[in-house]
């Protein structure tokens, strides 16, 4: 005997997607996580802002040692407010140039808003065989917003060598 269609048995229903509770349960779970996240993040951005802000002093240094090896002539890295001429007073955040006696080779804008750069001294000299006549330390520092007490310290040597070194002491104020 072959079953009528009104005789066979109902097929069982499948149900696909969620339901309102699964679904508020998950964005509630992820909305906790991100907001647990939000701060690494924004320390991650603010680290890395610090970070160039010191390579780029390095790097800085070191063309200015190239520079007066190749130009035969003394080469100045000093602090500047007018991206023409070294300043006496301020910071090194305000900016930086590199230049011979009669002209300006590179300038930098500086560090980016809420960070600083304290200094032994205003200008760095590199003398024609491209050793470093002024020693100095550079302490390059967030002070607004301050998360952690990251700085990063960039030291040029007498010998006119550049380098960079991570550091927490907090003495960047």
């Amino acid at each position: 005997m072959i079953p009528t269609p009104w005789c066979t048995p109902p097929k069982a229903r499948v149900e696909r997607g969620f339901t309102l509770t699964e679904l508020m349960t998950t964005v509630a779970i992820l909305a906790l996580l991100m907001g647990l996240a939000a701060p690494t993040f924004s320390d991650i951005a603010l680290s890395s802002r610090l970070k160039d802000a010191a390579n780029r002093l390095v790097s800085f240094a070191a063309v200015a040692r190239s520079e007066a090896i190749k130009r035969n002539a003394v080469v100045t890295l000093c602090m500047s407010a007018d991206a023409a001429s070294c300043a006496s007073s301020g910071g090194w955040e305000q900016g930086w140039i590199m230049r011979t006696a009669t002209e300006v080779l590179f300038k930098d804008a500086g560090a980016p808003s809420g960070y600083k750069i304290n200094g032994t001294v205003g200008a760095i000299n590199f003398d024609p065989v491209g050793v470093g006549t002024t020693q100095a330390t550079l302490t390059v520092c967030r002070y607004s917003p301050t998360v952690g007490a990251q700085e990063r310290v960039v030291t040029v040597s007498a010998t006119g060598k550049a380098s960079s070194a991570k550091t927490t002491a907090g003495t960047c104020v």
